[in-house]
């Protein structure tokens, strides 16, 4: 098996774009930003996608250090996901990449075409909407 930073791009730009790409992974990321969370809960949260799919980009962050997985020996086994330091860094990315989604659809009339992003409550800012509520900046 290639070493997965063998096989990341050299420019940081696009480096940071490979890393995040994939249908699943912000959002995923989003989940974990409000906390650990078991396969299964992550499997409830996004109904939409297989788990295979869930395990793969699991993985595939795990290996980029931004998902950390816990193994806890217990019977039954329980598993662990949540998001490292380097994950949360990318959260201000992820809604800047939102802001920039909307206002490309603003500028092609396609605003009625989107699902609001996800923006979930930090410890030190104010009130931020859900999924599916209208965004609506507090700071």
């Amino acid at each position: 098996m290639v070493d997965p930073m063998k096989r990341l791009p050299i420019l940081p730009a696009e480096r940071a774009l490979k890393i995040i790409a994939g249908r699943w992974k912000a959002i995923i990321l989003y989940h974990l930003y409000e906390g650990p969370r078991r396969l299964s809960e992550l499997r409830k949260l996004v109904p939409d996608i297989s788990q295979k799919v869930l395990i793969q980009q699991l993985r595939e962050m795990e290996e980029h250090q931004l998902v950390r997985r816990e193994i806890f020996r217990q019977v039954p086994p329980r598993v662990d996901y949540s998001a490292t330091t380097l994950g949360r860094s990318l959260e201000p990315v992820l809604l800047a990449l939102c802001d920039w989604g909307r206002m490309h659809a603003a500028e092609l009339d396609e605003v009625d075409r989107l699902v609001d992003c996800a923006r979930f409550e930090r410890a030190n800012s104010g009130p931020i909407a859900k999924v599916g509520e209208a965004i609506v900046s507090t700071a």
